[in-house]
């Protein structure tokens, strides 16, 4: 469900007209509802609760929002209010989860190529806990654990040979995949983490994807991690967190529906019945991906002699790239639809690149120059993978809540993306 509905003609986010967004900050423009981020958070959080599934303190599991689908302080800020924590890959995700209020302790950091100084960072900044990706990685963070004279807890992220996603860039659980030790190594590795006195091995994780709809690859993928808990154990090793990961699809409209968040803490809460360990997830698209929006006007309407169409739109590849680099659909809606006939067309952007393209042959409402249109569920890996390609400026994000809004990062002027940039002194030279 999201809070995205035509009211009196015409598509509001909330109780705010996408219009009023559009004619005050002017588009592209990403709007997302905090009404939305909520519902989202809280039910995903009350079915785990529900199943019986608690945590490594014994209460709540730790539901740990993955930054990368969406950074911005303010969604970060609305979603720490309600008690999650943050799935961090890098040092600046994880300053930003700190900025917007989410506790240390409830900060994880996954990622296979830290650095060092990340990983002081981490350690200083008490963090809940490191991944480890690999042996060197291990070896690294020992080394500059002991450096700090500060042990470090960490968790040995484990690929389960388990492929799953929707699309193999986004698949992460293969053999063939760069993601976490293998299980033949993880047991020899967890072994020389508790020998080493600046270690400390509390856990497992594993993530095999994103955009999953079905719930077999999980559970066959979480029953792997369960054997290896239990073999850990037999040998006297102590393992008191299991981190399931993210990757529970939403539904992207011309998708199969995924399962409900109800189905996969039932599933979770069955593969992991007496294992007496505390559990923590990691979601992200299935709590941003359906709050969001990229709001965007029709330029023209390019109608070729041979009868193709293409309606040009002043957004995108750089504001909204998953089209281009996933080959994702995204609904396309008007905001003040209009009555007549649909017409097949080409929806593309003004960058210089064939790949600008956010959707080929698809039958569309009647559009004209001028109307505003917003691609749907575009809450998740838009704003966070968008750029500045071609020189155009960073897109802005707005966020809703009840009849209210705020810009929560503004557009940059032409002057602020030239001022980034310094010359060297010879070019100013006669």
């Amino acid at each position: 469900m999201n809070h995205f509905e035509l009211r009196d003609g015409e598509l509001h986010c909330e109780a705010v007209p996408l219009s009023q967004i559009a004619k005050a900050v002017g588009t592209p423009v990403y709007v997302y509802s905090s009404a939305t981020l909520e519902r989202h958070f809280n039910v995903l959080a009350s079915a785990l609760r529900e199943a019986g599934l608690k945590g490594e303190d014994g209460g709540a599991p730790l539901v740990a929002y993955a930054v990368k689908a969406n950074p911005n302080l303010s969604v970060l800020a609305t979603l720490a209010r309600l008690g999650a924590g943050a799935d961090t890959v890098s040092e600046g995700e994880i300053r930003r989860a700190l900025a917007a209020g989410v506790p240390a302790s409830r900060i994880v950091f996954s990622g296979v190529g830290k650095q060092a100084g990340e990983i002081a960072f981490a350690l200083q900044s008490g963090i809940s806990e490191i991944n480890v990706e690999s042996e060197p990685e291990m070896r690294l963070i020992a080394r500059v654990a002991g450096g700090l004279g500060q042990p470090a807890r960490i968790a040995f992220r484990v690929n389960p040979d388990v492929t799953a996603g929707g699309h193999a860039k986004i698949a992460t659980g293969g053999a063939d995949n760069k993601f976490g030790v293998s299980f033949s190594e993880a047991e020899r590795l967890y072994a020389e983490a508790a020998a080493d006195p600046w270690l400390r091995p509390v856990g497992l994780t594993c993530h095999i994807g994103s955009q999953i709809t079905a719930l077999e690859p999980m559970e066959a993928a979480f029953r792997r991690m369960r054997e290896l808990v239990e073999r850990l154990r037999a040998r006297g090793l102590e393992v008191r967190r299991l981190d399931l990961g993210g990757g529970l699809g939403v539904p992207y409209f011309n998708q199969p529906e995924p399962p409900s968040p109800a189905d996969y803490a039932e599933m979770v809460a069955r593969v992991t019945k007496g294992l007496d360990v505390g559990l923590a997830f990691e979601p992200g698209r299935v709590i941003a991906a359906n709050a969001g929006i990229l709001l965007a006007e029709v330029l023209h309407i390019h109608l070729r002699p041979e009868g193709r169409r293409f309606v040009v739109l002043d957004a995108a590849m750089n504001d909204l790239i998953r089209p281009a680099m996933y080959d994702a659909y995204h609904d396309l809606r008007p905001v003040r639809p209009r009555s007549g006939p649909t017409a097949i067309a080409d929806v593309v952007g003004p960058v210089c690149e064939t790949g600008d393209t956010f959707t080929r042959d698809r039958e569309l409402p009647p559009l004209e120059a001028g109307d505003l249109v917003a691609f749907m569920s575009a809450g998740a890996y838009g704003a966070s993978m968008s750029s500045e390609y071609n020189s155009r400026l960073l897109v802005p994000e707005v966020l809703v809540r009840g009849a209210e809004w705020a810009v929560v990062r503004p557009r940059p002027t032409y002057d602020d993306m030239l001022a980034r940039e310094t010359r060297p002194p010879w070019l100013d030279q006669a």
